[in-house]
Order: structure tokens, then sequence, then C-alpha cells
């Protein structure tokens, strides 16, 4: 039996990023990984979705080129040509992952692992072999998949998750996305910028639910305005893949309605990769898909911890990465902090992007902040303007009594890459003065950021 100092079960980005800290910190270290390096963000989501993303608004571009006074003429699209780039770029992603391994000397096992008492891990091959391996610490990073409704059987045909969703071999000619998260959302203005037929169906009263409602409702006006259909407080009762395509019949307050499509995208959320791995075997406590852990990532069990998508935080790639370098910080006895839940950004790569770090205004309010609240719109920046994506806004809220900032909420090009300015201002407890007297470079997307904290304090130039 090989033995080592920490196995990493799942290679997505917590544990591949896991994995690497542990071998920085001198641990030896193997990684178990049933499909490819990466896991689902690497080779089907984070990643290649962006290729996909990029490629849709280049096309965008190339079809508004008289905007900008060019001339581009006999436009068209190769959607099998698109689809391929966007495999391309997550293989080559994924040998970058295999590369960093080898760099950090990490052992990588291929294989179905699966949880074993006395802190070992069972693996099994491609062709049936079972080899058992033990470490000290056993880290469990096996991610989670798209869930599937009751109502929404996926066949992988007609209705699909997001892993069909990136890699059709034909272009459908109208899609019926189910659910507004930033799954469903990236790929509803992917296919919509591409061509096809797209309607939104979302059960809440919103589209992207989680957003401030300022950023909500300037998303459903830019997605109106692009062509795509949008129903909130709607819910997919059943669906017929009888025919040709399919038949969806949604609830509406104003009652029922039969949409037809040639594909539905399930987009309803995520389910976690617990089963068959084996926890409950090993007594590691479970509750409602999610496996229960301490501020440190250690479960019940000891010798046995959970990051990522299969633990009650946020499901998002930089909280993985950012569990598994804190797992294994303090299993290295260094001095940790646990995690700040509440300053996590969250990114949905539409066009126009969204980004938000924080409370939004009703949360703050909820919790009874006395608040001060700044808004500057992208349609008064010079650079905005200059780009042609006058579209969106920053909106900021601030504690009126200590200057605390409590909330950022953006939607506009670019601003995924904003809103780093406010996570770690918020990190470093800035207040609204100091973000206010800190120059921002002109033209820029980001001095709408210093523009809407002026807004908040009534010092605002541009408006």
């Amino acid at each position: 039996m090989s033995t080592f100092d920490v196995i990493v079960l799942g290679s997505g980005p917590g544990g591949y990023v896991t994995a690497i800290r542990a071998s920085q910190l001198g641990f030896k270290t193997a990684i178990i990984e049933k499909e490819n390096l990466g896991g689902v963000c690497l080779n089907w989501g984070c990643i290649p979705t962006k290729a996909l993303l990029k490629s849709a608004q280049v096309f965008e571009y190339l079809q508004h080129a008289g905007d900008y006074g060019l001339q581009a003429e006999g436009v068209d699209k190769d959607f099998e040509a698109v689809v391929k780039r966007s495999r391309g770029v997550a293989d080559g992603m994924s040998k970058g992952v295999q590369f960093l391994m080898k760099k950090n000397k990490i052992e990588v096992i291929n294989g179905y692992g699966t949880l074993k008492s006395g802190k070992k891990v069972s693996v099994k091959s491609e062709d049936g072999k079972e080899t058992e391996y033990s470490a000290e610490h056993i880290i469990i990073a096996t991610g989670a998949r798209s869930r599937e409704l009751p109502s929404l059987p996926q066949d992988g045909k007609k209705i699909i998750g997001y892993r069909e969703a990136m890699t059709l071999s034909e272009q459908p000619k109208k899609m019926i996305v189910v659910g507004s998260g930033a799954i469903g959302i990236e790929f509803a203005y992917f296919y919509n910028s591409m061509g096809t037929e797209v309607t939104v169906v979302e059960y809440l009263p919103n589209i992207v639910p989680v957003e401030d409602e300022d950023v909500s409702k300037q998303l459903e006006r830019s997605f109106k305005k692009a062509g795509v259909k949008i129903m909130t407080s709607a819910e997919v009762t059943s669906v017929d893949t009888t025919g040709s395509g399919v038949k969806a019949t949604v609830k509406t307050s104003k009652g029922e309605e039969v949409l037809e499509a040639d594909i539905v995208l399930s987009a309803v959320g995520i389910k976690t990769n617990i089963e068959n791995i084996g926890p409950e075997d090993v007594g590691i406590a479970t509750d409602r898909d999610k496996i229960l852990v301490n501020d440190y990532y250690q479960t019940n069990i000891p010798g046995y911890y959970a990051i990522g998508d299969v633990t009650p935080g946020q499901a998002l790639a930089h909280v993985a990465s950012a569990e598994g370098i804190l797992c294994v910080e303090k299993i290295a006895g260094m001095h940790v902090e646990p995690l700040d839940y509440g300053n996590i950004p969250g990114c949905t790569y539409c066009s126009p992007e969204i980004a938000s770090v924080g409370l939004t205004e009703k949360q703050a309010k909820e919790k009874g902040f006395d608040i001060k609240v700044g808004k500057f719109p992208f349609s008064a920046s010079g650079k905005a303007k200059a780009s042609g994506a006058s579209d969106g806004f920053v909106k900021v809220i601030f504690d009126a009594k200590y200057g605390e900032w409590l909330g950022c909420h953006m939607i506009g090009a670019g601003v995924t890459d904003m809103i780093a300015e406010a996570v770690v201002a918020r990190k470093l407890e800035t207040t609204g003065h100091e973000v206010l007297k800190a120059v921002h470079p002109h033209p820029t997307m980001s001095e709408a950021v210093m523009e809407a904290v002026a807004d908040a304090y009534d010092e605002v130039i541009h408006l």
C-alpha cells in the first residue's frame, strides 16, 4: 500500500490547488481523479464557457462594425469551430495542470476513489483493478454536477445540462433555458448572440435572483433589448419530448403556457458528488447533500476533510481554492483565520457582465443599517462611451455611521475584472472617504467606482 501525508480526492480548482499548496508545505501528496485533471471548472465549466462567450462577443462586434466606423461584410459563424476552439482552450488548461502536478512532485492517481475507514482510499482504475492508498490527511474535493428536477429529467439530447450545452454538434434554432443563475444566463447570452431564439424561465420574481434588484432589472432590460424572452415567477411543470422537438408547459401567474423549442437547458443549480464515494461508510456527517465541516474544513472524523462544492459554502471555484489552501495551512500548523464568506465576489460573464460582493441594498436595510447608496451609470463614463459599451452601472452601499463599505454591485463591460477593488478595500476595512480620495485613472471603466462612492457622499462630479 502506498502511503502519503495528504491525499486529495478530486482535481478541480479546489483539489489541484490544495494539492499544490500541500506539496509546497512539504507534504508527500497524491491526487485522485477519475476523469481529466482540472475537474469541471477547467474542462466543462469556468474556462471553456468563457471561450464560448468570447466567440459570441467577437461575433457581436463584427455584426456591429459599422458602429465603430468600420466595414465587415459577409460575417458569419461556424458553430462547430466555435465549440472546437472552446474544447481546445479546455484541453490546454488541463495539460497546464498536468505540468503543475509534475513540477510540484504530486503523484496523480487515475481512477474512481472511495473513502475507507482508517484513513484509506480505495481507487478503482478503468481496467477494474482496485488499489488502496493511505494518508494521515484525506481531503474530499469531489465537486458537484448539474442538478435534475423531477419535471425536467435530462436525457442528454433534448433536455440537457451544461456539459451538453457546451458541445452540441448543431446549433438549435430555439432553446428554453430553465434557471437564471450564472450558468443559465451565460448560456442564454451565448446562444442568443449566435442566433438561437432563447427563452429564459425563472421561478423567482427576478432573473439572477441573488444579485441586487437594480442589477437584475438592468440585465433584464439588456437581454430583452438583445431579443431574449424573459419569463419570471414561472415554472416548467412538464415537458413532452415525443415529437421532433420539446414542448414545455410553463405555469405563470397568468395561467399555463406551452413553449416549443429544439432543446431545453436545465440550469437549476447543482448536486454534490458525495454519493458512491463512501462518507457514510467512514461515518462522516452530512446534511442535505453536503459534508459538514468546521471553520478549517475538518469533518467529524479525524483525518478526513472536505472543501469546495461538497460543503455548505458558496459553490464557486475561487471559494474552493481558498478553502483548500486554508485547510492544508491549518494542517501544517500555520496561523490561519477562517474564511470571510461575506466578502466573496460573485461574477456572471454574460454581456453586460455582472460582478458583486457584500450586501445588497435590501439586505443592508433588513440588517438595520442606516445606509448611503451611490450609483454611477456607464452612460456617463467617457471610457464606456468610447468603447461602445455604455450599458450598466456601479452601485455602492455604505454604512452611514462608520463609513464601512457594505456592498458593491456592478453590471457592465469588464466589471468582473473591476470587482477586486471592492473585495480588497472591504478586506482592509477601507471607508468610503478613503476610496473617494484614492485617485483613479482617467479614462477607465474603474473610475466609475470612485464616482459611485462620490455619489453616495453627495460629491459626484460627472452626474
